[in-house]
């Protein structure tokens, strides 16, 4: 049966801070245009399965597609190359170090364009101080040469990018925020899309129905991240 395509709610920047339900739109998944990037705007926005992505000059474009990709430890998969990799070490990991950093770099060097925009690291910025946004860093001889963050509504954590500059370093960053969220009681990992990258470590795609649903019973759950400490646990079963 031929989908209805439900059209994006228009915003203006005063508009009351809700969003319309995700469920009701296409695949694609855009469900609103316009409003703002306050830290409130941000927050509902997250809690309801929803995420900003837009380009420099546009305004802001509200989205939530089906399906949804997910990291978890149990789908979690680590070739042999990046096990060699962790178990020789040689790399430090930190946390919230400097989290506008990695947002910028997580802009860099990005042939396709960026959504890494100076408006968003700003508003994200706001959002790691009030300890909303969260940063793992990875460093080797003092270089910060890898590293993600994300947004956290309670048992969520929405991982928004990652870069590296040198070879495997966001992957070590990947692994290390499954490890590192779940034991602290994140229950659920979002990376928004199954990339070859990502599945190449297990991301798995559940339908949007289903991850709303997970979403609604992990958003009221509080979970403390501000002073995680970052670490790897590899899978027992090799692969």
């Amino acid at each position: 049966m031929r989908q209805v395509r439900k059209p994006p709610v228009f915003l203006r920047a005063d508009a009351p801070v809700e969003f319309p339900d995700p469920a009701g739109f296409d695949r694609d998944g855009l469900v609103a245009i316009g409003g703002d990037l306050t830290t409130a705007r941000l927050l509902q926005a997250y809690g309801s399965g929803i995420f900003p992505w837009y380009a420099e000059g546009y305004v802001p474009m509200w989205w939530s597609p089906d399906p949804r990709a997910l990291l978890a430890p149990p789908t979690l998969h680590v070739a042999r190359s990046l096990r060699r990799t962790l178990r020789r070490g040689g790399f430090e990991l930190s946390w919230n170090r400097c989290f506008a950093r990695v947002m910028a770099e997580c802009g860099k060097r990005r042939s396709e364009g960026t959504w890494v925009i100076p408006e968003m690291v700003q508003a994200y910025t706001r959002l790691h101080e009030l300890g909303h946004a969260h940063s793992l860093e990875v460093w080797q001889d003092g270089e910060l040469v890898g590293g993600t963050y994300g947004v956290q509504v309670g048992a969520l954590f929405a991982a928004e990018s990652k870069f590296h500059r040198r070879t495997d370093m966001s992957k070590v960053a990947l692994v290390a925020l499954v490890g590192s969220l779940f034991a602290a009681g994140i229950e659920l990992l979002d990376v928004q899309f199954a990339t070859s990258h990502l599945q190449t470590l297990g991301a798995v795609e559940v339908p949007r129905v289903e991850y709303l649903r997970r979403l609604g019973l992990a958003r009221g759950r509080r979970v403390e991240l501000r002073r995680l400490q970052p670490r790897i646990e590899l899978p027992d079963v090799a692969d």
